[in-house]
Formats: structure tokens, C-alpha cells, sequence
């Protein structure tokens, strides 16, 4: 009974994992080229190619070991390419939002 529900358990660890690879991959994938060169990162083809063989992996090769590198690298476009990505294609969540608002509010010039 305790092996079924570990099994269940690293079942779903690599089906998250493939999941959060084949996001990143499609995100990587509609992100304009230009904007990794305007957020200062890697090459759109470095990131798809990084992103095709960690979902290949997950796929394809049940080692846990190079899943994890996978999730790694995954988590890691989530996290620190893709909002600087977001930020320069204009889409940095702030609604409008004017270039002179600050965190707390728009900024008066010190008055």
C-alpha cells in the first residue's frame, strides 16, 4: 500500500514536471525574437532548444536525474526570462499604469 501511493506520488512529480517543460517551451516559442535581445538574455533558439529536449526528456527518458536538470531549467525561464521578456514587450502587468507611477502610486516630483 505505501509503495502504490509513492508510486502515485513520483507519478505526479513527473507529470508536473512535463507540464511546467511543455509551458516554458510554448511560451519561449511565442516570445518575439527581438525581445531576448532587448532583455539582455540567451537567444530565442538557445531557449527552445534547451526547452525542446527537457519536454523530449520527460518524455521519453525516465531518468529522474536529467528530469530534474529539465525542471531546473524550466523553472528558471519561468522565473527570470520570461517576466524580463514581459517587460520589454510592454506586457509588465501594470494596467494603465502611466511611465512616471511609482510602487506605491504615481510619483508628483517631490510636492
Amino acid at each position: 500500500m505505501l509503495l502504490t501511493g509513492f508510486s502515485t506520488l513520483v507519478w505526479l512529480l513527473y507529470m508536473i514536471m512535463l507540464v511546467l517543460a511543455v509551458v516554458a517551451l510554448f511560451l519561449a516559442a511565442t516570445a518575439r525574437e527581438d525581445a531576448y535581445r532587448a532583455a539582455d538574455k540567451q537567444k530565442k533558439s538557445f531557449w527552445l532548444i534547451i526547452l525542446g529536449i527537457t519536454v523530449a526528456v520527460n518524455l521519453f527518458v525516465p531518468m529522474l536525474f536529467l528530469q530534474l536538470a529539465g525542471a531546473v531549467a524550466s523553472i528558471v525561464f519561468m522565473v527570470d526570462v520570461r517576466p524580463a521578456l514581459k517587460a520589454v514587450s510592454g506586457g509588465g502587468g501594470r494596467r494603465g499604469g502611466s511611465s512616471s507611477d511609482g510602487p506605491y502610486g504615481p510619483y508628483n516630483g517631490g510636492r
